[in-house]
């Protein structure tokens, strides 16, 4: 008890999801947030430890939910004041059991009572952190048929306790990442597992009692939350383990850790009635023994590692969102997915957006070389995914030599030679139209030495295929969500166009849009607004900055941008692959005006889909007749609409992923 007490002292950090509530704060009246129509029910259940059960509640307090949630303690005949004291917090329902019914009894009785549509079973020994309701909730709204989410948990000391839990074929389990540092990659991405902890636990309401809610065989305590799982499980609904909700559980307080004395001797007993029970189920657990890492997978089929130049970020370009909806796609395709950028670098923010979508990071510190870990981990690739030219020549050769079973795809982004020799030609440039023919001939060679390319435009298929006719060509272009239109035509107002400077294209359209489109449409128009959105570096800034020129640099949502806007602008002069800034305008409802360069390969028809000008006084008046045509601009805000649903949604995207990567047969990991 002295070493527990001593890990819930203030720490010196920063970290404010690390500030724990202590043990010994004298009590003072407060209150909890309290729902009438509450979305969650938080349970707690409780026997005594009166200062564990308070600086829960406080936690709670202290950082609250978006969701609207309740919490209810069950007191299961507490031996000390915890119902007096209990009494004087406000928002709280209080339950008291007229007998001891055990920590099972107790769960299900809070369960009966709760009014919410989902249930958040919280060990009164825990403290939780920013996001830790709200993030488990994601997984309902994200995660096709989730039926359960669990936290990751954390000692008081930091330490990681649990992401995840395995169950062997002969009932024993294992806590994933035991003792570990809680903040390694291996431990931030959401995945399927065999089970997760009780101790933070959330299942929709109806599901908990079509299932029996816990086992009462199980009574009083231990092996119920496997159970559970195992139950969910077998009605067609997942178990999923979200690192983003991060809780803090002092093990061992409520049942203390004695095996073979109190509630703890009961782990044994149960786990004979667990095996008894679900002994079928178990023969599609792994063997004991079988490595950990192999292990805590065993439900996906397949591996597939992707390497790009960086790791995506979907504020920075349109690339990155493909990709990150790729590695989503995959994962729900039943691929386990590991990303490396070629410089293993990733920040936090990185780790945590890959990790929502499934994707474990190997970056450094906490990974090896790419040589490294394929020597290590390639055993279990199925696939590997090169993207872009110059990140897949100089690995090519490593990945057939230490993984030579792995499907290997060469993903072009977009054709660098092709774009190359448009800016070559737009520039009339020499030296790089040679750069251009340099890139054609590597990247020609790629493709024949990969098993599949995939291509982002029908012009590229059709190029490729031309070039290459024995290769194996696949388009699989930009993949993005329908938002639908949110806003009607007039309330809008201004232009927006979205792209940063790290892309040459957008900055040559950027200083077109600004240098001899813009001022023409302000001299006949002063009300209308331009809005420039992306990375512009300062230097540039007082270039672009003329009246009407609204410069925001990069922002993190776009939303108010692509609901507030009347028109979006794309006028690319030259470039390659498929615009996502045409695409995140439409899958908005909102009406573009580019180049033809710009809406190449995207199936767009000029006055249906979308405007098209390639010359200044061309693309001013299309802007200004769709600005104020209200019925012109409905009908190429549905119809573009319209155009991502049929080439660019996940729809789409999934069913050829699903073509060209079919899930391999299970295999023996053992040998290579």
């Amino acid at each position: 008890m002295a070493r527990i007490a001593q890990e819930f002292r203030p720490r010196n950090t920063t970290d404010a999801s690390w500030q724990l509530e202590p043990l010994d704060t004298p009590f003072a009246p407060f209150a909890l947030p309290c729902s009438e129509t509450p979305r969650v029910s938080v349970i707690v259940p409780i026997h005594g430890k009166l200062p564990y059960t308070l600086a829960c509640l406080r936690s709670i307090a202290r950082h609250g939910a978006e969701a609207a949630f309740e919490v209810i303690v069950v007191d299961d005949a507490s031996p000390d004041e915890s119902v007096a004291v209990l009494r004087r917090v406000d928002g709280l329902r209080l339950l008291r059991n007229e007998r001891n019914l055990g920590f099972i009894g107790s769960c299900n009785a809070g369960a009966a009572a709760a009014r919410g549509a989902h249930l958040l079973f919280l060990n009164n020994d825990t403290q939780v952190t920013p996001g830790w309701l709200d993030r488990l909730l994601d997984c309902f709204a994200e995660e096709t048929a989730c039926g359960i989410a669990g936290s990751r948990l954390a000692y008081p000391d930091g330490r990681l306790q649990e992401a995840g839990g395995i169950v062997y074929a002969d009932g024993s389990a294992w806590n994933y990442g035991r003792f570990e540092d809680r903040d390694d990659p291996r431990f931030l991405y959401r995945r399927d597992a065999d089970y997760v902890s009780g101790a933070a636990l959330m299942i929709e309401s109806t599901l908990f009692h079509a299932v029996g809610g816990f086992d009462q065989r199980y009574a009083p305590a231990y092996c119920e939350d496997m159970d559970l799982a195992f139950a969910v499980r077998a009605v067609g609904r997942r178990v999923l383990y979200q690192p983003e909700s991060l809780v803090v559980h002092c093990e061992g307080i409520s049942s203390g850790l004695d095996p073979f004395a109190g509630v703890k001797q009961y782990q044994t007993t149960n786990r004979t009635t667990f095996v008894d029970k679900w002994q079928v189920a178990l023969q599609r657990q792994p063997v004991p023994r079988t490595p950990v890492e192999i292990a805590i997978h065993h439900a996906q089929r397949a591996h597939i590692l992707i390497v790009d130049a960086l790791t995506p970020d979907a504020a920075r370009d349109s690339g990155s969102l493909r990709l990150l909806n790729i590695m989503h796609l995959l994962r729900q395709l039943g691929w386990r997915v590991s990303f490396m950028a070629d410089n293993r670098t990733a920040t936090q923010d990185e780790i945590v957006r890959l990790g929502r979508v499934g994707a474990h990071t190997l970056c450094k510190p906490w990974s090896p070389s790419l040589a490294a870990w394929l020597r290590s981990e390639g055993i279990t690739l199925d696939a590997v995914m090169l993207c872009r030219h110059y990140v897949a020549a100089p690995n090519l050769d490593l990945v057939r030599r230490l993984v030579p079973r792995a499907k290997v795809l060469f993903d072009t982004v977009d054709l660098h030679f092709l774009r190359e020799q448009r800016a070559a030609e737009h520039t009339d440039n020499s030296t790089l139209a040679r750069q251009a023919e340099l890139s054609r001939r590597r990247e020609l060679a790629l493709i024949q030495a990969c098993d599949i390319t995939l291509v982002v435009s029908p012009v590229e298929h059709a190029l490729l295929t031309r070039e290459l006719p024995e290769a194996r060509i696949e388009l699989l272009s930009n993949v993005h969500e329908v938002y639908g239109r949110k806003t009607g035509f007039a309330p809008r107002s201004g232009l927006v166009f979205v792209g940063g400077f790290n892309h040459p294209p957008n900055e040559d359209a950027v200083r077109w849009l600004v240098g001899e489109i813009f001022p023409r449409l302000h001299a006949q128009r002063p009300d209308i607004a331009l809005h420039l959105i992306g990375d512009i570096p300062e230097t540039a800034r007082p270039s672009l900055a003329t009246p009407g020129v609204q410069i925001h640099g990069r922002v993190a949502d776009l939303t108010p941008w692509m609901e507030g806007c009347r028109v979006a602008l794309a006028p690319l002069r030259y470039g390659a692959g498929v615009k996502g800034k045409v695409n995140m305008a439409m899958s908005h409802g909102l009406p573009v005006v580019a180049t033809g360069i710009a809406a190449e390969g995207m199936q767009l028809r000029d006055g249906e889909e979308i405007l098209l000008a390639d010359d200044a006084e061309g693309f001013v008046a299309a802007v200004l007749r769709l600005h104020d045509d209200e019925a012109l601009w409905h009908r190429l805000s549905e119809h573009g609409l319209d155009n991502v649903r049929e080439h660019f949604s996940f729809e789409a995207a999934r069913a050829t992923l699903h073509r060209i990567l079919p899930l391999p047969a299970d295999r023996d990991y053992s040998s290579p």
